[in-house]
């Protein structure tokens, strides 16, 4: 038999009465959820579902969407995932692009006309974070993500599993209409644990779960450890020792300021939505490399990478470039009918179009993404560089830098900040203390917040338009 993700519910090691699905006021036992899920395979063929048919799924985050999900699968069916909180233009887009054959709502299940049908391997659809363009929507096979789960899984088991001993409650503090949530509620139960849902991010709803179920590493993306840190009802997170920061790059300042705070140790990970997680951190790791606090970790294993220059050629230990990697597995290709071969070499590598360096330990360090990249007359910027010294200053809680136009370098920086009001000036002087003259931004907004993508993403484009309409407005 193919291999099916809805396995990782219905053949899930805990007894049918053990609480496997959790949310703040709810438990499903395994005998629950595993009923729920055939009960919704059996309506969906009735309803004329067949295999290969999409069916779209919008509720919110709780363990409905797990048993919903893995029926669905039971059916032979494509998972569409659709943020109950999106408005209905973007819902509409959604649709037209993965034409199912029903969608599932809380109110009931409605049944749409469709012709599509999509290669059987193909268990859902997902979205990338759309900050170079339109979101793309990514087609993940059973086989490939499986195959991802236990990439990422393998070198955390140190080894034979003690079934007298429980793996800890995977907490899942995103939405799982994105990658993140979906990867790591399917991680949970692949790892044999329960799985705890938020239905939305607040501080004191996470410090309670986490001390409820005894929560000792977690996921969480930037945004959230940024709110932690600044609250201040907030002391205590016991028994929490490590975070994975996820979605989107952290500042190393908010790293330094949890650890500082919680006693947790952060560690980053790098993946994309077409190729999952392909470099990360073990404890061991952790423990033994504390100096490597800011690299992304070290590829998982079966994970090849390699660093690229400006004209094809891969470079050297140390270099800085565009990375290239080679997982084992990858998505099959997107809704739209393109595939990733544009983005392909011949040797099998992808472009992720992020610039980094590998270090002789191996560790992987991001230095920005290649369309961020700010070229100020043939001397290049990493917007990273200098967002963290912006906020080494007091009043700033938040910061981006974009390259706009200019005609006599082709390119310059101008900063973001969020916070208290700061005099241009004193910015301008902070950086000239800790950056070179061109990295120094030639302009300087104070803004309430930085506009940011649902999974934490700074969209640099509408920043880079907010600076023309002021540069108009003062001309």
């Amino acid at each position: 038999m193919t291999s099916n993700l809805a396995s990782l519910l219905v053949d899930h090691p805990f007894a049918d009465e053990d609480a496997l699905l959790h949310s703040v006021d709810e438990s499903v036992t395994a005998g629950e959820a595993r009923r729920a899920a055939r009960e919704i395979a059996d309506r969906l063929r009735a309803s004329g579902v067949t295999p290969g048919h999409a069916v779209a799924v919008q509720l919110p985050n709780s363990p409905a969407v797990v048993t919903t999900m893995a029926g669905i699968w039971l059916a032979g069916g494509v998972f569409v995932p659709v943020n109950p909180r999106h408005p209905a233009a973007e819902v509409d887009r959604v649709l037209e692009l993965t034409e199912p054959a029903a969608i599932i709502r809380t109110e009931g299940t409605e049944v749409r006309p469709t012709t599509r049908t999509y290669d059987p391997a193909t268990a859902f659809v997902l979205w990338t974070s759309g900050t170079t363009g339109a979101p793309k929507a990514i087609l993940h096979t059973h086989e490939a993500y499986l195959e991802l789960l236990d990439r990422v899984l393998g070198p955390l088991r140190s080894g034979p599993a003690d079934p007298s001993k429980r793996p800890m409650p995977n907490l899942v503090p995103v939405s799982l209409a994105l990658n993140a949530g979906l990867y790591n509620t399917l991680f949970g139960l692949r790892a044999g644990a329960a799985v705890v849902i938020m239905d939305r991010f607040e501080t004191d709803t996470f410090a309670e779960l986490v001390q409820r179920f005894e929560i000792r590493s977690t996921v969480l993306p930037p945004a959230a450890i940024t709110a932690l840190n600044d609250d201040p009802d907030i002391l205590d997170l016991t028994p929490l020792k490590y975070v994975r920061s996820i979605t989107a790059p952290l500042s190393p300042l908010q790293a330094r300021r949890f650890t500082d705070k919680f006693g947790a140790f952060v560690l980053n990970s790098y993946g994309q939505a077409e190729i999952g997680e392909v470099i990360g951190w073990t404890a061991a790791d952790a423990k033994t490399h504390p100096e490597k606090v800011g690299a992304v970790g070290r590829p998982h294993p079966g994970v090849d990478l390699k660093i690229v220059g400006e004209h094809g050629d891969e470079l050297d230990e140390g270099s800085v470039g565009v990375l290239y990697v080679r997982p084992p597995q990858m998505a099959a290709g997107y809704a739209s009918g393109d595939r990733l071969d544009d983005r392909v070499d011949r040797d099998g590598f992808i472009n992720t179009g992020d610039v980094a360096r590998i270090d002789a330990e191996h560790f992987v360090w991001i230095e920005g993404r290649v369309g961020d990249l700010i070229n100020r007359g043939g001397n290049k910027v990493f917007p990273g560089d200098v967002e963290e010294v912006l906020r080494l200053a007091p009043e700033v809680t938040d910061a981006a830098v974009v390259g706009v136009p200019d005609e006599r370098l082709g390119e310059v920086p101008v900063a973001f900040v969020a916070g208290s009001p700061i005099a241009p000036a004193a910015l301008e002087a902070l950086c000239r203390e800790h950056l070179v003259a061109y990295k120094v931004p030639v302009a300087f907004h104070h803004v309430e917040h930085l506009p940011r993508s649902e999974i934490g993403k700074v969209q640099r484009s509408e920043l880079a338009a907010l600076h023309r309409t002021r540069t108009d407005e003062l001309a």
